[in-house]
């Protein structure tokens, strides 16, 4: 039966647009290879077809009505008629019973040994409704996860999946032991869980925030907070203290702020955990930043910039020393961009240094000094004694004072390069940034190479990037302020899909504006011209903004309209 009705829905989706044939037959011969027949669970997690086109087409066929479960009210009593493992196992939701009749709610109604299973188990016979997967899995963690009870009820202690190798505890290696606890004790597996599902969804943070009845598990997917897990409140301190443990904290302090961080190997990949512990009212908040070393490797060029920038970026490197500034607000990857740089020049002919607060991520090659201003090593006297160990290229995690940005200025003009971040919204705010904390204008003319700022734009998911008409009104406006747009045949959107999370983007890229000094530009910052004169030069000289770059990027199908203005 199964079969018959999955060819259905599949001979119904091309025919009515919503899947692309050719990638559905490759999901079915692949299948095939395996040995295993093609089902509605397999498509459903393939992401080569949207969960709600699958549900539009299973309704239609069966004539099995869909529902919205976030709007149904779960009767507990209902909901424990089936065995939560059951649920979980085939992701179903009990939502009515009636006499001897329970209402399931399924995502597959093709599956029959499902079906079986719950009939064996309540003896109860079942009418079906529709919903997405992933409605069902928000609804059961909703009501599941929040019941206060031990760990153990959810995790399936044989799940391979849920086993992390932790290769360096608060930097000290403890591979053994932490193997062992891994296996035994559910607190340890469930926060191995917690970050393995932060790594599968290539989460940039794991937010773990005590509430007043729970603890609440969040990731940071392409810089949007998405809600992960909730677990019960009286495991808090077990799932707390086992990662002060693995990131060498005091696990007795819990009155002022502590930071860490360890390392964990998933797939032969090694990650770097920065771990952030601060105290609430609920308990202490703990948030994790996922630095993954394999990003470095790509160079500028993988970056995502486009031809002008990236060539402005590189003309400065060129330089045989003055001082590169990168702006912008936390999260839009300054440092993964000045890591990327130095990765490129990492050469053993040149001695490179670097000072930050904390160190991001940790590169064979670089000589790397983490400041401690709580004993007197801030970025200014961490500058003043790396001077002194005959640098070729200098990094200064950020510049946050006068001290810090006169000693990196100097530092430029007597042969090093220098980079570095600043707080700031654009790249000509740098320039007056510097100025107004002290620093004399004809330094800044002398010193400064390049000002940057960039932000990050969420990409269009590649699975489920499809063409979409602008409305006239819009287009005609976008037409008055970038002609270009006249002459693109195509505008692209992500229409959702399993792969995205149903949200249309996956991943992001960077777009840059630079602003090369000239002699111009020097004379003007000599002059203290105000950031709207330099601005109306660079305007008449046809440098891009930051939004002229990131419209480009639409233009050119590799994000939304909405995320340029978003942005920018």
């Amino acid at each position: 039966m199964a079969g018959s009705i999955i060819d259905r829905v599949i001979d119904s989706l091309k025919a009515r647009g919503l899947a692309d044939g050719k990638k559905l037959d490759e999901l079915a011969e692949r299948i095939s290879r395996k040995g295993e027949t093609l089902s509605v669970r397999t498509l459903s997690e393939s992401g080569v077809v949207p969960e709600h086109d699958i549900l539009k087409v299973l309704s239609s066929e069966l004539g099995i009505p869909p529902i919205d479960v976030s709007r149904v009210a779960l009767d507990e009593k209902v909901l424990k008629i089936v065995p939560e493992k059951l649920v979980r196992r085939h992701s179903v939701l009990p939502v009515a019973r009636i006499g001897n009749n329970i209402t399931l709610v399924t995502f597959d109604p093709t599956d029959v040994l499902a079906m079986d299973d719950i009939k064996t188990v309540t003896g109860c016979d079942i009418d079906l409704l529709l919903a997405t997967k992933r409605d069902i899995e928000n609804a059961i963690r909703t009501f599941y996860d929040t019941e206060d009870r031990d760990l153990s009820g959810i995790m399936d202690e044989d799940d391979p999946e849920a086993d992390l190798e932790i290769i360096l505890r608060g930097g000290v290696a403890n591979t053994s032991e932490m193997a062992k606890e891994s296996a035994t004790a559910p607190i340890v597996k469930m926060v191995s869980v917690i970050i393995n599902e932060a790594i599968k969804k290539r989460a940039s943070d794991i937010h773990i925030e005590p509430q007043e009845k729970n603890l609440r598990i969040r990731y940071r997917v392409d810089g949007e907070l998405q809600e992960a897990f909730t677990l019960p409140k009286k495991n808090q301190n077990a799932v707390l203290t086992r990662l002060k443990i693995m990131s060498n904290l005091d696990i007795t302090e819990n009155r002022i702020p502590q930071d860490g961080r360890f390392r964990v190997r998933v797939d032969s990949k090694d990650i770097d955990f920065r771990v952030s512990s601060l105290p609430l009212v609920y308990g202490n908040k703990m948030v994790l930043r996922a630095l993954d070393r394999s990003n470095l490797s790509v160079g500028l060029d993988s970056l995502g910039f486009l031809p002008g920038p990236l060539q402005d970026f590189k003309t400065a490197l060129a330089k045989p020393f003055g001082i590169i500034l990168v702006t912008g607000p936390t999260g839009s990857g300054k440092s993964t961009t000045l890591y990327s740089v130095l990765n490129e020049m990492n050469v053993p002919e040149r001695n490179i240094v670097t000072v930050e607060d904390p160190v991001e991520y940790q590169v064979a090659g670089i000589t790397q000094i983490a400041a401690r201003p709580d004993i007197g090593l801030d970025f200014a006297s961490g500058l003043r004694a790396i001077l002194r160990q005959s640098p070729d290229t200098i990094m200064v995690g950020e510049i946050r004072d006068f001290e810090t940005a006169d000693i990196a200025i100097k530092a430029s003009l007597t042969g090093q390069m220098v980079l570095s971040t600043l707080h700031t919204n654009d790249s000509v705010g740098a320039i007056t940034r510097l100025i107004n904390m002290g620093v004399e204008p004809f330094l800044v003319s002398t010193s400064l190479v390049m000002a940057c700022a960039q932000r990050l734009l969420k990409r269009i998911c590649p699975n489920c990037k499809e063409e979409y008409e602008l409305s006239p009104v819009i287009l005609k406006k976008l037409c008055e302020e970038y002609p270009e747009a006249a002459d693109t045949k195509k505008f692209y959107t992500g229409k959702g899909c399993a792969q995205c999370g149903g949200t249309g983007y996956r991943g992001r890229l960077g777009t840059l504006e630079t602003l090369l000094i000239d002699d111009k530009i020097k004379d003007m910052i000599v002059r203290q011209c105000s950031e709207l004169e330099i601005r109306e030069y660079l305007k008449e000289k046809g440098v891009k903004t930051l939004r002229d770059n990131a419209m480009m990027k639409f233009l050119t199908g590799w994000t939304t309209l909405e995320e340029v203005y978003r942005v920018t």
